[in-house]
């Protein structure tokens, strides 16, 4: 674990106001995303079932993870951990754990990410939430301190599927698995737990189907 200090005074001041001028920057540079853009990560990108051999390559997982460190999360607390399979050995141990309907999707992508956390993420809470010791919220708490990895790294997930589209790759989450049989696989004598699955690469689109049903804004939305 890296500990780092907290800045103070004059320096804080300063990282504070580069802050706010980067916000500021950016918002001028480009305040929203065009309905393509959109259209690219949410409105018009679809789950994908099937996939062609084209490789994804490291620099782009690369990319997809500096997308992904920058996403919200509580106490900046980072708890996700990502195990990137695309070996046949890797795709061997990880077939075990998978229902089999959900195989041969798996098999054909070229990488698989398994979206983990860590439940003893608190422990680099000095490097990552340096102004404060949060420790002592999760070192003797263990249902709060997995509560809270699993929450954040769901939130982490949803950014990496975010990042990978933005980046012009598809993608297809999986559920359908034995989370134990995959701890037990890439997991055994850690403190890392799995969330879910991720197939990312380039879709064969002949496996669609049409969209389905959503609900509208009033069906699930109220205000208060």
């Amino acid at each position: 674990m890296n500990m780092r200090t907290a800045p103070e005074g004059n320096e804080l001041q300063l990282l504070r106001e580069a802050a706010q001028n980067d916000v500021r920057g950016m918002r001028k540079r480009l305040n929203v995303l065009d309905k393509d853009a959109i259209g690219v990560i949410l409105t018009e990108a679809r789950s994908h079932y099937a996939w062609t051999d084209q490789p994804v390559s490291d620099e782009q997982i690369h990319r997809i993870y500096d997308m992904v460190k920058m996403g919200s999360t509580s106490m900046n607390c980072c708890p996700a951990r990502f195990v990137f399979v695309r070996s046949k050995e890797g795709k061997e141990r990880l077939s075990k754990a998978l229902k089999p309907a959900n195989i041969a999707k798996m098999i054909g992508a070229p990488v698989t990410a398994i979206i983990a956390y860590d439940v003893e993420f608190w422990r680099e809470l000095p490097r990552l939430f340096p102004h404060e010791d949060r420790r002592g919220h999760f070192s003797d708490k263990p249902v709060h301190a997995e509560e809270t990895a699993f929450r954040n790294s769901t939130l982490q997930g949803g950014y990496f599927m975010t990042a990978a589209r933005a980046i012009g790759l598809d993608v297809g989450a999986m559920s359908g698995f034995s989370n134990e049989i995959v701890d037990q696989e890439f997991f055994a004598g850690t403190t890392l737990k799995s969330n879910f699955l991720c197939n990312i690469g380039y879709a064969d689109e002949t496996a669609l189907f049409q969209r389905l049903p959503r609900f509208d804004f009033d069906d699930v939305c109220s205000f208060a």
